[in-house]
């Protein structure tokens, strides 16, 4: 089984340069942004079976992490149109 890249520059790459510059000058996005990071990682290697958890944990780590990319999302959006 293919698991699917969920890092923000794979889930988003139209954003890259208002990712890279959101991470530089806005300390919120850069916050989210590593939360995210962090998250993604730990849901990789649980995947992957690196870590072992049950399935409820995963689903809800999978949840955070969606909640965690909306908001990420929103601050690129607002961006862009203030921009």
């Amino acid at each position: 089984m293919t698991l699917q890249k969920h890092d923000l520059h794979h889930e988003f790459p139209e954003y890259s340069k208002e990712i890279h510059h959101l991470k530089m000058t806005n300390n919120h996005f850069a916050k989210l942004f590593n939360e995210y990071h962090e998250l993604n990682n730990e849901v990789v290697k649980i995947e992957e079976g690196v870590e072992n958890t049950s399935d409820e944990y995963l689903d809800q780590q999978k949840i955070k992490r969606l909640s965690l990319k909306d908001a990420l999302f929103a601050i690129i959006k607002k961006e862009q149109v203030s921009a």
